[in-house]
Formats: structure tokens, C-alpha cells, sequence
């Protein structure tokens, strides 16, 4: 198979390249890139569900908006299970490791709705059942469209197959708290071509997900992000020297990373109202490197583009490693060419004694990242985990130029506005 840099031939850009050069420079629990300890003893937003992936509401423009005072976030939601016999073991006890990891197989999307940008109120799920055409709603991205309420919820439908989609309603604020109504046709928006991004008959761990739409800052077009990987078939792809990069002696050998084919999607709307999108090539590929670049955004600032995206440890590839976090790339323009962020990639990641303690990461252009707690040790063995399924400590960052530094720590599920908009 052709290497990457060859694969997308005459194309409106060539995609950057996050190389193994780029990944050896990762280093875990550097303070300016290492994510605060999150304690043991901390809050549950709800005994009743788990939440995961959240989607604070925003405008194109991906300013974190309020409504009429009200701050509101999306969620990846899946019903907590302590009384199913699935889930007690044979001491009787309820096993919430495992009705954690069956999470996915049941995510629905539901809001969430506060006068502070913390202590949350639940205020229900998105869609009525039987509206989202598959089984599983997986994260996206929910968009303020105007002053009339009209929101538009932009999602991945998943099993069968992986449809980005969208579908739009209206949110509704009293006194007393948000309603949304309408969000009762989802329209699919496109799949995986296995052209520039692969598809599951490609490969059947493949990645289609995570729609981010955006206005361009510069060329006022509307666009839209998402995680994919690179077309072709499972271990077919070709590691060369661009994706290796300027590696030491020694560092040669790519081991079976042809396996790891992650990319950052981008795709362009053909209307104004989003509704006709035609995907270009990637923006970013880590041939070689890692295997997900999960919920890709962008923070506009200094007339840079900064490009965030989340991953895992377990996804990297043969050779190279890092911890679970966010990782960042920047370019003077949308098409780059990007390079990695504090030389590597890595902004902020979990500390080696908590390596699961949060993950899903957003970047909010006012430097505040939210993000989920996953587990955390209650013992100095790390044996023992807490189970989270809630909201992480806020964490606050500074972007300089290439460099990010963790400067702050806040509350937990702490999602201020930027910008609030009165309803007509």
C-alpha cells in the first residue's frame, strides 16, 4: 500500500503528520502537562446514571454559550444498574466495574441544566426512544443556532454501522429550568468512503465518530471535525519515513505499527443550514503513532488554529506510548501544516499513579478543559479503584504560541459561559 504522505495524491491539502519522532518526545508527569490528582472522595452528579463524554452547548463559533442565564451540557448517559442481577456477584455485592464497561452498548444522550456552570440538574434525555435510527447515540456536538432556541444536535448513530447525523429541536428555559422540544427527525449526514477514511468492512476496530462543526474564522465557511482512520485495509499501511520522522539509533524498528492508522477527519457543508457535507482528506494522520484521535476541536486564538484531541494509552502503537489526555497540535491556517503542541503532542494527560483517573477532554476557547472521571485508586497499591462516571475537576490551561501550561485547578463539572443569549 502507499505510505500516507503518498495515498491522498492531488487533494485541496496534504494531511499532517503526528510522527513516532513527534511521540518519543511524550513524557508523563511533567507538571506543566500532567492533569492535578483527583481525589477518591469525590462527588457523584448522579447515583441514578453514569455520565461520560460531555457537550457543553456552544455557537459555530465555539464560544460555551448560556440561554437566559441557564448553562446547559449534553452528556453520554447510561442507567447505573445496582440492582440487576447481571451486575451482582456471587458475594451478592453489586459489581460496578462491569456495568461501567457495559456503558457503551446503552449511551443515549441526555442534558443537563445549571444557573452556576456547576452543580448540574438532570433534565432528561435528548430524543424520545425510537427516534435515534440505530441503537447507540455517541458524542457529537450540540450547536445554538440563533435566538429563537433552535438547536442543532450533531451525534454519531452507531450499531449498525457508524452515521454521523443530526438532528434539531429547540431548548426552552422557565424560571425554574430547560426543556428542549422537537429533536424528532435525524437526518444521516455521511459514513466512512473507505476512499480517505476507513470503514468498518476495512478494518472491524475501526474509528467514524465525534462531529465537531465550526465556522471558520477566516474563510467564513462551515466545516465540521471527526475522528476517523485512514482508509485501507487493517495492516496494510505503510509506516515510511515521514511517519517515522527524526528518530535516534535504535528507534528504527516500527514494530507492527502499521496497525495504529488514526486521523482527524474534516469535512465541508455544500449549504449553509448543514445539512449536505462532502468530506476532505484528513487534517492530521498518526500512522504508525496511535489508533484513535478521538473528539477533535479546534480553539481559535492569536489567529492560530489550535486542534485538540483526545487518546489512549492502549491505542498507541508498537514502540512509543504516552498517557490517556488530551493532545494538541497548531497551524497558522486550516489546512496546516500542524505541529504538535509542546513538541510532542501531549497537553495535559493522567499522572502515573491515576492513569485512568479521567479521560474525554475538551478544550474550551477561554482555556478551561472539562473532562470525566473514569476510576480512581482508593489504596496505595492501586488495587482498588472508585468507579466515576461523573464530572472531573475543571482544569485550567494557558496556550503560548507552541507551548500549553496546567495552571489552575477548579470544581468539579465547572462549565462557566462565555456568552449568554437571551431568547426571542
Amino acid at each position: 500500500m502507499k505510505s500516507n504522505t503518498e495515498k491522498f495524491g492531488k487533494t485541496p491539502h496534504q494531511p499532517s503528520l503526528w510522527t513516532r519522532a513527534d511521540a518519543l518526545k511524550v513524557h508523563a508527569d511533567d507538571p506543566t502537562t500532567t492533569q492535578p490528582l483527583v481525589s477518591a472522595d469525590f462527588p457523584v452528579l448522579s447515583n441514578e446514571v453514569f455520565i461520560w463524554d460531555t457537550m457543553p452547548l456552544r455557537d459555530l463559533d465555539g464560544n460555551i454559550t448560556s440561554v437566559d442565564g441557564w448553562s446547559v451540557i449534553f452528556t453520554l448517559t447510561a442507567d447505573r444498574h445496582p440492582n440487576d442481577p447481571q451486575y451482582i456477584d456471587e458475594n451478592g455485592n453489586y459489581d460496578i466495574t462491569r456495568d461501567w464497561n457495559d456503558r457503551h452498548g446503552r449511551a443515549k444522550m441526555y442534558y443537563w441544566f445549571s444557573r452556576t456552570g456547576k452543580d448540574w440538574e438532570l433534565g432528561g434525555r435528548v430524543m424520545a426512544e425510537g427516534v435515534s435510527p440505530t441503537v447507540r447515540e455517541w458524542a457529537g456536538t450540540p450547536i445554538l443556532l440563533n435566538e429563537q432556541g433552535e438547536v442543532d444536535l450533531y451525534y454519531t448513530a452507531v450499531t449498525p454501522g457508524a452515521t454521523i447525523v443530526k438532528v434539531r429541536g429547540r431548548v426552552v428555559t422557565t424560571e425554574h429550568g430547560v426543556s428542549m422540544v422537537g429533536f424528532e427527525k435525524v437526518k444521516p449526514l455521511f459514513e466512512a468512503d473507505g476512499k480517505m477514511y476507513q470503514t468498518e468492512a476495512q478494518n472491524p476496530f475501526w474509528g467514524f465518530r465525534d462531529p465537531w462543526p465550526f465556522r471558520d474564522p477566516n474563510d467564513g465557511k462551515l466545516y465540521m471535525l471527526f475522528e476517523g482512520n485512514v482508509a485501507g485495509e487493517r495492516g496494510s499501511h505503510t509506516v515510511g519515513e515521514a511517519e517515522i520522522g527524526d528518530v535516534p539509533p535504535g528507534y528504527e524498528d516500527v514494530g507492527n505499527s502499521r496497525f495504529q492508522t488514526a486521523c482527524v477527519g474534516i469535512a465541508v457543508a455544500r449549504d449553509e443550514d448543514g445539512d449536505d457535507w462532502e468530506m476532505l482528506p484528513p487534517l492530521l494522520t498518526a500512522v504508525g503513532v496511535n489508533d484513535q484521535t478521538e473528539r477533535p476541536h479546534f480553539v481559535f486564538q492569536d489567529g492560530k488554529y489550535y486542534l485538540f484531541t483526545i487518546s489512549h494509552t492502549f491505542t498507541y502503537a508498537d514502540g512509543v506510548t504516552g498517557p490517556d489526555g488530551v493532545y494538541g497540535f497548531v497551524a497558522d491556517s486550516l489546512f496546516g501544516p500542524y505541529v504538535p503542541l509542546n513538541g510532542s503532542g501531549l497537553v495535559l494527560g493522567n499522572p502515573s499513579s491515576q492513569p485512568f483517573q479521567t479521560y474525554s477532554h475538551c478544550v474550551m476557547p477561554n482555556g478551561l478543559v472539562t473532562s470525566f472521571i473514569d476510576s480512581v485508586p482508593t489504596d496505595e497499591s492501586g488495587t482498588q479503584i472508585r468507579i466515576g462516571g461523573t464530572e472531573a475537576p475543571t482544569v485550567g490551561i494557558r496556550i503560548k504560541g507552541q507551548q500549553t501550561f496546567v495552571v489552575a485547578e477548579y470544581d468539579y463539572g465547572y462549565i462557566p459561559p462565555m456568552l449568554d443569549v437571551t431568547l426571542k
